[in-house]
């Protein structure tokens, strides 16, 4: 099992080549248990949405 930490954002960090020490979103979290978020970069606006074959789409 990996060791993972939690930040204070409510991320997990992964050690190690898996997480270099970045944070990491599980996608579930980010879409609440849905398939849509948004995430804002700026004052742009973007669209993340779950495929029903479970990869990841990022949308401007």
């Amino acid at each position: 099992m990996t060791d993972m930490r939690l930040t204070r954002d409510g991320a997990t960090e992964v050690p190690g080549p898996l997480g270099e020490g970045f944070p990491v979103h599980h996608a579930q979290d980010l879409t609440r248990g849905g398939t849509q978020a948004r995430i804002v970069l700026g004052d742009q606006v973007y669209s993340l949405r779950i495929t029903r074959a479970g990869k990841l789409i990022l949308t401007k």
